[in-house]
């Protein structure tokens, strides 16, 4: 194995998302910002890696990222169990996120889905209740997808299929969201 060809392959990935969507991400960034600003929350969804990034980005606002400041209501829909097993039991998992959306989401709101894929029809449900609730809609997913694009107000996409590569970036695009948060913040409130 030449791990070299693995540096190259996501150094690939960066370059090509730093030229391409950058001005999105600003956009995600300071729309989410708005939205606490505004008295709304950040709700966060994703299967397998996707849910610990979900988390991962939940903590850096309800905690902190790189700045002491006031916390930020950001959710991460994958973390209560009893939720996703008695939804999942009763209904179907593809109703995981949909559910919550519909109880825990309003027009205030963001909902960032996460899909390597961008197919994963839970992510994809939940995106269609949060349109349904006026929310505001941000899709992060590998390779594009049409399904996921037509459910989204602003969508991010990184250019692979390969799972562990797209996961890589959007650990990126994610930390960026949060420092231009971070950066708003700081600003706002000097």
């Amino acid at each position: 194995m030449d791990i070299g060809v693995i540096f190259d392959e996501t150094i690939f990935l960066l370059n090509k998302i730093k030229d391409k969507e950058i001005s999105r991400i600003s956009a995600v960034a300071h729309i989410i910002y708005k939205a606490f600003k505004d008295g709304g929350k950040l709700l966060i969804c994703g299967n397998g890696g996707s849910a610990a990034d979900a988390q991962h980005m939940a903590a850096e606002f309800v905690n902190r990222f790189r700045i002491e400041r006031a916390p930020l209501p950001a959710i991460a829909l994958t973390t209560d169990t009893s939720v996703i097993t008695s939804i999942s039991n009763d209904y179907s998992y593809y109703d995981v996120f949909a559910k919550q959306v519909m109880a825990l989401g309003n027009e205030r709101d963001v909902l960032l889905g996460i899909t390597t894929s961008g197919k994963s029809p839970n992510v994809l449900k939940a995106l269609e209740v949060a349109r349904e609730k006026k929310m505001i809609t941000v899709g992060l997913s590998g390779d594009f997808t049409e399904d996921m694009n037509k459910l989204c107000d602003y969508y991010i996409y990184v250019p692979s299929r390969n799972t562990p590569r797209i996961q890589e970036v959007h650990l990126l695009i994610e930390h960026v969201i949060c420092e231009v948060i971070d950066d708003l913040w700081r600003k706002d409130n000097v």
